[in-house]
């Protein structure tokens, strides 16, 4: 069996799930990893140019990919409560931000596809690292700031005040959970490889359910900036029943999702179911 590239972010919601999988504590029918760290928008960009075999993406990336790439029904982060949220130094009613500058975690970032969904005359993107966002909202620097991971628990340190849940919002329009991250494969790997590789992760996930303690050195070794607290928050926040198996309803607000960028011509059309084949 070939090495295959997997690419996932530092956020303890990823480390935790992908520990078991690329420690080799689970069989993955003989699969082996070469991992690699990097925040969303850089694994966005990656996969935008066919770098990774699999990878965790955003789900706005998904709608520019899924000719050559799968979405495995494993590994996801969607839920309920979990979406960006726009913050700013002063408050305002969210049809003020027209005009503004307005911080985005990456172009291709399910936050920036929410919030152009939001308000479609919104153009004066500022984009930035998804850690980077905060400080320039709190200095100045832009007007407001999409946030996500850990943020959405740290941004009253920096006196700033909530504008918009994307999530809430997205909720209220679609009454579905919030399709934020998911895992991707290489479509030409074949539908068995790719069968066995969502299989895999399916396990990775309940073996991390079941044993959360077996991650935690490998959590924290790439999250050594946050606190036990907001670290064990994130996990809770971005792994669930969703993160096992997307099911109906998950696979639903994928679908959806991609509809209505569809619909407003942010991502192209494509004939593809985004599951395999």
């Amino acid at each position: 069996m070939p090495e295959l590239t997997l690419g996932f972010s530092p956020c303890p919601n990823d480390t935790f799930i992908f520990h078991a999988l690329v420690h080799g504590v689970i069989p993955a029918g003989g699969l082996t990893f070469r991992e690699r760290l990097e925040d969303v928008e850089s694994l966005n960009r990656l996969v935008l140019d066919r770098v990774l075999d699999i990878s965790k993406i955003s789900f706005h990336l998904l709608g520019h990919i899924r000719d050559d790439y799968a979405l495995l029904r494993s590994g996801g982060a969607l839920g309920r409560g979990c979406g960006p949220l726009v913050v700013a130094r002063d408050r305002f009613v969210p049809g003020e931000l027209r005009g503004k500058r307005v911080a985005i975690p990456g172009r291709y970032t399910t936050a920036c596809l929410l919030l152009r969904l939001f308000d479609p005359t919104l153009d004066t993107f500022v984009i930035m690292p998804f850690h980077e966002i905060l400080e320039a909202v709190a200095r100045g620097d832009v007007d407001a700031g999409v946030i996500i991971h850990e943020s959405r628990f740290t941004y009253q340190k920096y006196g700033l005040h909530p504008l918009l849940d994307l999530g809430e919002w997205w909720e209220g329009e679609t009454g579905r959970p919030i399709p934020l991250g998911g895992i991707v494969a290489r479509r030409s790997l074949g539908t068995q490889l790719l069968t066995t590789v969502e299989d895999a992760l399916r396990e990775s996930v309940l073996f991390a359910q079941a044993h959360p303690g077996e991650a935690m050195e490998y959590i924290r070794a790439h999250s050594r900036e946050m606190s036990n607290e907001v670290c064990a928050a994130h996990i809770k926040l971005y792994v669930n029943n969703y993160t096992v198996e997307l099911g109906s309803d998950g696979e639903a607000a994928v679908a959806t999702l991609l509809e209505r960028a569809e619909a407003a011509g942010i991502i192209p059309l494509s004939s593809h179911s985004p599951f395999i084949d």
